[in-house]
């Protein structure tokens, strides 16, 4: 029999750090974050691969999605339960050469994987974690926190920032609230707002966890085993697996296999697509916290270069850097006419901006899966850029 899952798959203070360091900010007055709410003793959790070079011009800050972390290459260990989410693509010879570069992916706020979040300890509270009482952040408020992390390893300006979906979000607000502080930007698979549908599929994943009885508002730490808002949580997950992948790769992989006989109807018999996102489900909920969940889906809803700037292009004129927007054909949840728009209002404005479509069947995860695709114009890009900053 399976074991029950944990209420929380949160990494916490005295769980193993595995390649995890730490940076500190807010310990001396408060961070005001832009929805108004405040904290204190923010730790900002991060992994480096590779060797910065003395001049700290090398460094690339890879920027993770909705339900990855600051593991983003190496294998299963002590403190981390799953390999790097983008272990293809960082290491000596790949993509993102650290023998060239050196690479930098931290956990965001609000996140569950070291850095600080609904399941860290709320400070003065001897130990009891945040979980209601923490605040809703942005994309933005992500964004500040990491400049924490080029503080403490002595970065003055990025070579790039790299990366997709809600990690391609904070690409695009690192190139507008500090363009003095990259020399180039790959936002992949991401959008300059989010759109209606996309805000209804948060929504919905958001919903499925707050139904569940063992969300208890957000205060489940000191739950047991199989007590915990797994089943919201997992859910939610499902919701979003179903749009990250294309129908063509659904039906191609599963059709209308079932799992248990025909024979004879009822209402819970499944379906082989059906056991597949429960699995993913199950999966995310070994290794996630719900209430992580719902705060870093409800930041990629509310993102909006737009907001308080006087509209998207003028957002937009602030980023004067070389830009390469990575799409995917066959994506339905961050369709290519996204980045595209991005695109059209750079080149425009005169940046020096080009896109490139992946061409993929496997839809909004491609930029997780197509590495050969993706790596290949990352490494050309990064070249690139690497020679015009000599």
């Amino acid at each position: 029999m399976p074991a029950a899952l944990p209420a929380t798959g949160a990494w916490r203070p005295g769980d193993p750090p595995g390649r995890r360091r730490f940076a500190a900010l807010a310990t001396d007055r408060p961070f005001v974050l832009e929805g108004g709410g405040q904290l204190r003793d923010i730790s900002v959790a991060y992994e480096t691969w590779g060797e910065l070079a003395p001049d700290g011009g090398n460094a690339v800050l890879v920027c993770h999605a909705l339900t990855g972390d600051a593991h983003a290459a190496g294998g299963i260990g002590p403190g981390h339960p799953t390999p790097g989410w983008w272990d293809g693509l960082i290491g000596p010879g790949r993509a993102l050469d650290t023998d060239r570069w050196f690479i930098v992916c931290a956990n965001v706020l609000g996140g569950c994987q070291g850095t600080t979040g609904p399941a860290s300890p709320l400070p003065g509270s001897d130990g009891r974690p945040y979980g209601s009482a923490f605040p809703v952040v942005s994309v933005r408020d992500m964004v500040r926190t990491q400049t924490a992390v080029a503080r403490d390893l002595g970065v003055p300006r990025w070579l790039s920032v790299v990366g997709g979906s809600m990690g391609g979000m904070q690409v695009l607000e690192w190139g507008v609230m500090f363009p003095e502080r990259v020399c180039s930007l790959v936002p992949i698979a991401t959008a300059a707002a989010a759109s209606a549908q996309q805000i209804a599929y948060g929504s919905a994943g958001r919903k499925a966890i707050g139904l569940d009885p063992r969300w208890r508002g957000g205060d489940y730490y000191d739950a047991e085993p199989g007590d915990g808002p797994t089943e919201g949580l997992a859910i939610a997950r499902s919701i979003a697996q179903i749009t990250y992948r294309s129908d063509d790769v659904f039906t191609d992989r599963f059709g209308r296999e079932v799992v248990e006989s025909l024979d004879g109807f009822s209402l819970w018999q499944r379906f082989q697509v059906e056991r597949y996102i429960e699995y993913h489900g199950a999966k995310l909920a070994r290794r996630f916290d719900a209430n992580s969940y719902l705060l870093l889906s409800k930041a990629m809803d509310l993102h909006d270069l737009a907001r308080g700037r006087g509209g998207l292009e003028d957002a937009l004129s602030r980023i004067s850097v070389p830009t390469l927007l990575i799409g995917i054909s066959s994506d339905t949840l961050y369709p290519p006419y996204q980045q595209q728009q991005v695109r059209d209002i750079l080149c425009a404005q005169g940046t020096l901006c080009e896109y490139v479509d992946i061409d993929s069947p496997h839809g909004h995860d491609a930029f997780l899966i197509e590495l050969d695709q993706v790596g290949a114009a990352l490494s050309d890009f990064l070249t690139d850029v690497e020679k015009e900053q000599r």
